[in-house]
């Protein structure tokens, strides 16, 4: 099986790669069908397992290669890697404040540019805009695959490893979408489940252009892979930890930071098992 995934073009590797992980996401949002409600703890522990696996997959699988991608340039490594990082971060920030979006916290605070979209349609580019970074970063991943001149399975089993992680945290993001809409009784279970699993949409998409541009231009591979990070990371500290944190009571707070420990620490044994 893994010959055959080999033998097929990088960009298809990405796109079926980042095709597993909207299935998963879709298989998480299916659950609006057999739960009418989600316990705000359990819903912490969801948003922290996600924010874990992001912050490991950042380091392991972007951050760590993009350095030592660097180095065999013979560039500056450290000024490439921050470089990368911070326009991750800046690109995501410039989204925010001008993409029009609602956040699925309890305040439902819309951002970007004003605009009298439904708020439904503010949700899906909600989910839509931050779910661009995972899909960045598979793509780029596989992409990487097309210089690797050491052990390609190894280099090949790192990106699905990647993949894989990801699309673990996804079942837990689905759900965490589409219970949620249910729950405020606004929704049919059948719509809501169609908004969580649009949710995974983009990353195919994002997945396919990042492994096309860095098999096309080398030189940007450190530099995207460093994008990809910064992009992850900055969602990460803008929307999920915060919405996972927004609670009253201790529990549902250290519900939030054990999804933060055991999502960093699932990303970290599949990269290193795998990679």
């Amino acid at each position: 099986m893994l010959n055959w995934f080999m033998s097929l073009d990088i960009w298809v590797q990405a796109l079926l790669a980042t095709l597993f992980t909207w299935g998963v996401t879709a298989l998480g949002s299916a659950l609006v069908f057999f739960f009418k409600t989600i316990e705000r703890h359990i819903f912490n522990l969801m948003l922290g397992f996600a924010s874990g696996v992001m912050i490991a997959a950042s380091f392991w699988s972007l951050l760590a290669p993009a350095i030592d991608m660097a180095n065999e340039q013979g560039v500056v490594a450290w000024l490439v890697v921050a470089i990368g990082f911070a326009l991750g971060g800046i690109f995501l920030y410039i989204a925010d404040k001008t993409i029009p979006h609602m956040h699925f916290g309890p305040e439902h605070e819309v951002e970007g540019i004003h605009t009298k979209l439904k708020r439904n349609i503010l949700l899906v580019f909600s989910i839509t805009l931050h779910n661009i970074p995972e899909g960045l970063a598979v793509g780029v991943a596989f992409g990487a695959l097309n210089f690797v001149t050491g052990d390609l399975t190894a280099a090949t089993l790192g990106a699905i490893g990647l993949a894989l992680g990801i699309g673990i945290q996804n079942f837990p993001e689905g759900a965490a979408v589409s219970i949620p809409l249910r729950q405020e009784g606004k929704m049919s279970r059948t719509r809501a489940f169609m908004y969580g699993q649009a949710s995974g949409f983009v990353r195919p998409i994002a997945g396919v252009i990042g492994a096309f541009l860095v098999i096309q231009m080398e030189v940007i591979l450190p530099y995207a892979l460093a994008f990809a990070a910064g992009a992850m990371i900055y969602v990460v500290a803008e929307e999920l930890i915060p919405e996972a944190q927004q609670t009253q009571t201790a529990k549902g707070s250290h519900f939030a930071v054990l999804g933060v420990m055991v999502g960093f620490i699932v990303m970290m044994v599949l990269d290193v098992a795998l990679g």
